[in-house]
């Protein structure tokens, strides 16, 4: 297993920790969808207005596919990338995936002040945001619980890096 994949709802820092976890491991980091962008040459916003979610998630189904043949990868993946096609059966295959979870009021308050927009969340209120968030969670929940590993991510003082690293260790002296 040459692979962690960071899965969890926008704004639950997979970014941020793929970036220190891979530093700490020695490994390279791919932001599915910074990957996404270079690739296309358009922002994920544009991708989404001007092809649609459906288009998209195919669009983010390759990208997932062709960096799981790379080595030593920390993968972040984008918000719904664990929660479509066979996505999460085949992280779960070829690497370590792990669930980032944070409540519905840290998520709330990070992607009020987020520098990146979100597709999903264009044009929503405070309280509609709140409760756009809430009901989203729910239903991606059953995908992002399906990873190896659950760490809290509510607070951000990065403790969880040390506990996936640890995992992500612990799995590479298992025999295969």
């Amino acid at each position: 297993m040459n692979h962690i994949f960071l899965v969890g709802f926008m704004g639950s820092g997979k970014t941020s920790t793929g970036k220190r976890l891979a530093k700490e491991l020695k490994m390279q980091h791919v932001d599915l969808d910074t990957f996404i962008e270079s690739r296309y040459c358009k922002s994920i916003q544009q991708l989404f207005t001007e092809k649609g979610e459906t288009e998209f998630r195919e669009i983010e189904r390759k990208a997932l596919c062709e960096v799981v043949e790379y080595e030593n990868t920390v993968v972040s993946t984008g918000g719904g990338a664990a929660c479509f096609f066979d996505n999460m059966r085949l992280m779960n295959e070829k690497g370590l995936t792990v669930f980032l979870d944070s409540s519905v009021e840290t998520l709330t308050n990070r992607l009020k002040k987020a520098k990146v927009p979100r597709p999903l969340l264009q044009g929503k209120t405070n309280e509609d945001l709140r409760d756009y968030i809430a009901t989203l969670l729910e239903k991606r929940r059953p995908f992002y619980t399906a990873a190896q590993l659950t760490v809290t991510t509510d607070n951000k003082n990065f403790e969880h890096v040390q506990t996936i690293k640890n995992a992500y260790l612990n799995t590479q002296k298992q025999p295969l």
